[in-house]
């Protein structure tokens, strides 16, 4: 499974991208169950944007949802965490 996943957004208004391969990964079988969760977990009810807030444009196989802070489930996050390499 291939995933890749872009950041918009935050104060300095920076994009970053990345990208993970799950047949590459030790933690593959992990993301992969993340990644199949992110994709079928109801929106969260949309609030007001915040300030500053990150948006996140998440490919999965050629599915595509698009996420904002801070309207992300437990596991958006971690899959987010995980492929960008750090905190979301």
């Amino acid at each position: 499974m291939l995933i890749v996943i872009t950041r918009t957004g935050g104060f300095a208004g920076r994009e970053r991208t990345g990208s993970a391969d799950t047949h590459c990964r030790p933690d593959g079988a992990e993301l992969e169950r993340l990644a199949e969760r992110a994709l079928s977990a109801e929106a969260p009810s949309a609030g007001r944007p915040v300030a500053d807030g990150f948006f996140y444009s998440v490919h999965i196989d050629g599915k595509v949802i698009e996420l904002r802070d801070p309207d992300l489930t437990d596991e958006q996050r971690r899959l987010i965490e995980a492929v960008l390499g750090e905190g979301a």
